[in-house]
Formats: C-alpha cells, structure tokens, sequence
C-alpha cells in the first residue's frame, strides 16, 4: 500500500455567530461529546497504534482559521504520510497556504480548493488531545 494519501475524513469545521451555544445544542441535543476541542468520534485504524477519532469542531463567525477561505466550513481529511502527500500535491501544482505545523497529536497543513474551500490535511501522530491541553494552546 502506497504511503501519502487521504485516509478518511478528519474532521468537519463549522463557523457559527455562538460557539457556546452552539456546543451546548450538539451536547445536549444530540448527546456529542466535548473535549475542549470539538468532539471527538473514535476508532479503530489499522494503520495508527493508538487509537485514532475524527472531530466536529465549532469556531466564532469572526475566526481567521479558515481563512483565505470565505467559506463557513473546513474539512480536514486524515493523510497516512503528510509529507509524501504535499509532495505529489506540489507535483500537481497545489500550493499549501501558510506552514506545515506539527503538534504532539498531529501535522497539520493546508490547500485550497479550485472553489476556495480551505481543505486541512492531518496525520496524527498522538492520542486524543485532553481538555486541559485544549485550554492551555488556546489560552485559557
């Protein structure tokens, strides 16, 4: 099997006017976990030792994360070798936006897509990030 390539999805991102609010719905409503993240849906994965998940995470209406995108969505899709994968992407002519970044749960690097869509790239490398760890990297 080939290394360098997307796995599944990621994640799905969302931006929404109430963060709190809206977490709160998707807690309460329909019974989805938070991790200080986002919440986190796991399982198993032949190829990762540990266990891997997938997020839904919210973010304010006012974030640049997204960005360049205008769009209120992301979509992170999990990659089994990061870096072999931005190299057939830069063989294609897909330029990153921004720097491959690598956190003790994952590497992370983002495209465009040709309709503007921000697409995150993800290999993880760690377990599930705790609520404790999610508070301190954002500040709180």
């Amino acid at each position: 099997m080939t290394s360098g390539r997307i796995t599944g999805i990621g994640g799905i991102f969302v931006t929404c006017k109430d963060k709190e609010a809206l977490t709160k719905w998707y807690q309460d409503i329909l019974g989805v976990p938070w991790d200080g993240y986002g919440s986190n849906f796991a399982f198993r994965d032949n190829l990762i030792p540990n266990e891997a998940y997938s997020l839904w995470s919210a973010f304010p209406d006012d974030t640049d994360y997204l960005a360049p995108s205008t769009k209120e969505f992301m979509i992170n899709f999990r990659v089994d070798d990061l870096k072999a994968f931005l190299e057939t992407l830069k063989g294609k002519g897909v330029e990153t936006v921004g720097e491959m970044l690598d956190e003790p749960y994952g590497k992370f690097a983002w495209i465009m897509d040709p309709e503007g869509t921000k697409i995150e790239l993800w290999e993880q490398v760690g377990p599930f990030p705790t609520e404790e760890c999610a508070a301190e990297e954002l500040g709180e």
